[in-house]
């Protein structure tokens, strides 16, 4: 099985091809998954919540996936490039601001003259399924081989999503145990629960919103320069995503160890919070 560059398999052998690929894409730094999977990860500051919100952004990105799978199948994905990833980078960043501003948003004032009081809200199930969708998108060295070698190696339409598919359940079993690692990591730490969730929820918050100006910024500059898209350092290894290191792994090691860790220790630090922040259920209308 050459992994690294398949060409002329039987659908058997493609079959499996694709799924260990979907592994690997998953154990990698692709900036289209671990990012995402992080700040909603942590801000379920429990291992089953961090469980289900990276099966829950996994799953959407197979359902894209299968779908281009099905597309490519028919010749309809020629419009995919390189340089979509400007593209999708951009709608990543969109929805990661909005998925900061929500876990921030502040109710209106009780009554008039009264500032509004902050409020930490968790996310909701469907904020990681949106994103799944959005960041499946993306167009690289996988999606290449997706695309042009397993989806064509299908013996018929009703077989040309399955390459996607399985590549998604692949990169949906390491995404999922990681977002589950990461949630275990944030309960481990041996804080109260409350303390827990404020800290949790402001990192994710913090980790999307941070996390969103960055992906902004580097689609802003591969659209204007695109030979910025391409500076990347060769390591000589024979995996993708490991083989060059850039802008994408960049924007991961930003985002996650940089942004997402980094403030969550420090937010772990200096508990008690202040000022200190109210859940929605103490929330009480007059």
């Amino acid at each position: 099985m050459n992994l690294w560059n398949p060409e002329h398999l039987t659908m058997g052998l493609a079959l499996v091809t694709a799924f260990v690929l979907g592994i690997i894409h998953g154990l990698t730094p692709d900036e289209h998954t671990w990012p995402i999977t992080f700040s909603y990860a942590i801000g379920g500051y429990s291992t089953r919540r961090g469980l289900r919100m990276g099966l829950l952004f996994s799953l959407a990105f197979t359902l894209q996936r299968a779908l281009a799978s099905e597309l490519a199948f028919l010749g309809l994905v020629s419009f995919m490039a390189v340089r979509t990833n400007s593209w999708v980078w951009l709608a990543v960043g969109v929805v990661m601001l909005w998925g900061g501003w929500r876990i921030f948003r502040s109710p209106r004032p009780r009554a008039a003259g009264m500032p509004p009081e902050p409020v930490l809200r968790d996310a909701k199930p469907w904020m990681p399924l949106v994103h799944g969708f959005v960041a499946g998108w993306g167009f690289g060295a996988f999606a290449l081989i997706i695309y042009t070698v397993l989806a064509p190696a299908m013996p018929s339409a009703a077989w040309g999503w399955v390459p996607g598919a399985l590549f998604g359940l692949g990169t949906t079993l390491v995404q999922a145990l990681a977002g589950a690692g990461f949630g275990w990591w944030a309960a481990s730490r041996g804080v109260s629960a409350e303390d827990l969730r404020r800290a949790a929820l402001r990192t994710a918050g913090r980790t999307l919103k941070w996390g969103g100006l960055a992906f902004i910024a580097a689609a802003a500059v591969t659209l204007l320069i695109p030979a910025a898209g391409h500076l990347a350092i060769s390591t000589g290894i024979r995996v993708h995503n490991l083989a060059h290191l850039g802008l994408a792994f960049l924007l991961v090691i930003v985002i996650v160890l940089g942004v997402g860790m980094g403030s969550f220790a420090l937010e772990i630090r200096r508990l008690p919070l202040s000022p200190p922040f109210r859940t929605r259920g103490d929330l009480h209308e007059p």
